[in-house]
């Protein structure tokens, strides 16, 4: 390992560089039995190595910590007015919030907190202006921006990150909304305390489940949020590009770069008093995070709603129950083949999950002579739900009416 770096130096090189040998001396005398990226570590770690759930303690072994701290020389703390001025003035509501966010990954990046910033507002206003001191306070290279495609990919060399930030979210369609959010459930909080990163050309190895996730849009209906969500905090503008002038952005890039005020911001970061800031904790529900609820509701969700409710709010349903009673808008909606695999999303929002037949390789039911899937109201233990299915097999719920259903 070329340690400066943290990249991976050929024994070959090692010889030709420092001398023939040099590798072989390596081996002997500096073994390493394993890589990890562990902020808040020595970068050699000895007597221990890393399993899923952490550490296990390994004496005789040694870990080489890929972790590079920052390297940004603190100023002055009492100089950070523009940046937090910034903040305040795009985000009035929320920038407390946002604050002790960005002051918790400077300070604490070994720990992980089980929520992810939203920030939202149109084009122009200084989104990435509030997020540049940042990154160079945690170190620019534990900073990685993906798009939402780049996270549903295969690589993911961006877990190795103090602070992850999914830049301008877009709409990715309906079904792909679903996988992001779904998909970002392992990044968002802990457990897994590690995770597996899987980059080009490198062995597989272990990184510790600290990333801090900062998703922005200029788009409140451009990604997925259900009301339940306890992972993500959510702050939104209503400011436009023209309520700054030009010469504001020079002023506050001058200060930046020639002025110290990244240093500055550090500092402030660094020193301010975040006790009252609860990492584990879900995050308050702000207004913004009910709009994009809001946003995300389908006509669907409401007439599946209503039907499921003149069906007595049964323990289990079949979609040809929910068919014989839809009206004829919804009753199109379910018969669209291309509509197939939303309805598990849209069901679920109303409250019920897929009951799996385990005794069928297909885990479906066979409820009247037809194969059928079956779900069941999400709030009722395991072995209710399957006993909600099996009485629709055997036709013991008698109170169901089944309408119009063939």
């Amino acid at each position: 390992m070329y340690m400066p770096t943290r990249e991976l130096w050929p024994g070959s090189s090692v010889d030709t560089k420092v001398g023939e040998g040099a590798a072989e001396w390596l081996d002997q005398n500096r073994t390493v039995v394993q890589m990890v990226w562990a902020p808040g570590l020595p970068t050699v770690i000895s007597n221990k190595v890393v399993h899923a759930d952490g550490w296990i303690d390994k004496p005789g072994d040694a870990v080489f910590n890929l972790y590079l701290p920052p390297t940004l020389t603190l100023g002055d703390k009492d100089k950070a007015a523009p940046w937090l001025d910034l903040v305040h003035r795009v985000y009035p509501h929320e920038a407390d919030h946002i604050i002790r966010y960005f002051a918790h990954r400077v300070r604490c990046p070994h720990e992980k907190i089980n929520h992810g910033l939203v920030l939202g507002g149109p084009p122009g206003i200084g989104k990435d202006t509030i997020f540049e001191p940042v990154r160079r306070a945690v170190g620019p290279w534990n900073v990685h921006e993906v798009s939402p495609q780049q996270v549903l990919g295969r690589f993911n060399s961006f877990v190795k990150s103090v602070i992850l930030r999914v830049s301008e979210a877009r709409d990715l369609g309906e079904l792909n909304r679903f996988a992001l959010y779904e998909h970002m459930k392992t990044y968002l909080a802990a457990p897994p305390n590690t995770l597996r990163c899987d980059e080009k050309n490198i062995k597989e190895h272990s990184v510790f489940n600290v990333l801090g996730v900062v998703i922005t849009s200029n788009r409140k209906d451009s990604f997925y949020l259900p009301e339940d969500d306890r992972r993500h905090y959510v702050g939104w503008s209503d400011l436009t590009k023209d309520d700054f002038a030009d010469q504001y952005w020079n002023s506050i890039w001058r200060w930046y770069e020639s002025e110290g005020g990244c240093s500055h911001l550090a500092a402030y970061l660094m020193a301010l008093d975040i006790s009252a800031f609860n990492p584990k904790a879900p995050p308050p529900k702000t207004h913004a995070f009910w709009e994009i609820v809001e946003a995300n509701r389908a006509p669907e969700n409401s007439e599946l709603a209503d039907v499921i409710d003149e069906l007595g709010t049964p323990n289990a349903v079949t979609l040809s129950m929910i068919r014989g009673k839809a009206d004829h808008r919804l009753g199109e909606w379910l018969d669209d083949r291309r509509n197939g695999r939303q309805f598990h999303h849209r069901i679920g929002e109303c409250g019920y999950v897929l009951v799996r037949n385990t005794a069928r390789a297909d885990g479906y039911w066979k409820i009247r002579g037809k194969r059928q899937a079956v779900y069941a109201r999400a709030e009722l233990y395991v072995r209710e739900r399957h006993a909600a299915a099996a009485a629709l097999v055997e036709g013991r719920a008698a109170r169901f009416d089944y309408g119009n259903e063939t």
